[in-house]
């Protein structure tokens, strides 16, 4: 069988493998006591059991067509200061039903959305000193990040974050020909995201990230290979690129794109391979199946030691035994257990409004799920 036999027999749309079982897939459902039980077992040892903490913050003030997220769009900003507090309220439920979590050390914080820059930085501030302040911080082994839109970014966002300990942005690029940005109604030209960049390399973020996507509307030979040198030429530390997922069932807007405007087969893997060749001709190290780092990054280094990572988060350099998620539709897991939170913004907020986790589904893997996780998840770090 030759390579165009093989595209053709596998150009079908797959997981990422973030988690295993994925999302579709999860059948055995837990209650928020099993949920809550499973982390105590988690954290019930001698031994220091290390944890990540993943906030959604769903609110965007335009919707980008292309967007398989959970988001909520609005203009409205009185809606921080409530979802900010119900946040709080959330980690608060936590810290009383698992009080070992705040003794034991916090490897790596990261805000997803959405757009976590909708947040003024005053609101980020009075959102994440509160948490920062009541946990385990081994500083050195510590990492925040947050996902910012360059459209929606001030210096002083990033100037607060810094001060309270941030040293990780990740920009929300995707694509910098505007042609396509005008179909995914998204505009932000290339001098929008290098100030945004600028900005963060003058304050002193010592990793920056761009996501960048192939497969997207319009995108051509000439505009991809365009999109990846300007990357090179910025020098972002780390670089995501993504496959563009086209889910219309489930993301209505995205049947605004028309068929003969979309890259697919051998066509839209050609540009992968365009943006692939370029990025490592211009110095940086393919990491597991959507990644690229500088050698210098700390996922490069991971990858050459054998200690790399993937979680709902994507690839990380720090393995952690938990990954608690806060906020509308955020995903949490265990050793033996995946928790999603409630996908609507006024269930997520009545249930804790109650006192009740916003538990909305999951998973409790058996002995045969994470023998095969486990399997999966080397495979994807280690190949």
């Amino acid at each position: 069988m030759n390579y165009s036999d093989l595209l053709k027999k596998y150009d079908v749309p797959a997981p990422r493998y973030t988690s295993y079982p994925t999302v579709p897939y999860w059948a055995n459902s837990p209650s928020s006591e099993q949920w809550i039980e499973s982390l105590v077992q988690a954290f019930a040892t001698k031994k220091a059991v290390t944890w990540s903490l993943y906030i959604h913050i769903p609110f965007c003030e335009t919707l980008c067509t292309f967007c398989g997220c959970n988001t909520s769009i609005t203009k409205n900003h009185d809606k921080e200061i409530p979802y900010l507090e119900n946040l709080h309220r959330e980690f608060s439920l936590y810290k009383e039903r698992v009080p070992a979590i705040i003794k034991q050390p916090l490897r790596e914080l990261h805000l997803g959305g959405g757009s976590p820059t909708f947040f003024s930085a005053k609101n980020l501030v009075r959102l994440l000193e509160p948490l920062l302040n009541q946990l385990n911080l081994k500083m050195g082994d510590f990492e925040a990040g947050i996902e910012v839109d360059p459209r929606r970014t001030t210096s002083d966002q990033l100037v607060e974050l810094y001060r309270i300990g941030f040293r990780r942005i990740s920009l929300g690029v995707q694509d910098f020909n505007p042609e396509t940005q005008r179909l995914v109604n998204r505009i932000q030209p290339y001098t929008m995201t290098k100030q945004i960049y600028d900005w963060a390399r003058s304050i002193g973020y010592d990793s920056i990230n761009f996501d960048l996507i192939y497969g997207l509307p319009l995108q051509t030979p000439e505009s991809v290979c365009d999109m990846a040198r300007k990357t090179v030429g910025l020098r972002p530390d780390r670089i995501a690129l993504y496959s563009f997922a086209r889910v219309p069932w489930i993301k209505p807007a995205q049947r605004l794109f028309k068929d003969e405007d979309l890259p697919a087969g051998a066509e839209k893997r050609k540009l992968y391979e365009l943006a692939r060749e370029i990025l490592i001709e211009g110095g940086y190290v393919e990491i597991g199946m959507d990644h690229f780092a500088l050698p210098s990054d700390g996922l490069a280094r991971a990858q050459a030691k054998g200690e790399l990572h993937r979680n709902f988060m994507g690839y990380t350099d720090k393995r952690t035994q938990v990954l608690l998620g806060l906020g509308v539709s955020a995903i949490s897991e265990s050793p033996t257990c995946f928790h999603q939170n409630e996908k609507v913004l006024n269930i997520y907020e009545r249930k804790l409004s109650e006192g009740l986790l916003p538990t909305f589904r999951g998973h409790l893997l058996d002995k045969e799920d994470q023998i095969q996780r486990e399997k999966i998840l080397q495979f994807m770090t280690r190949g």
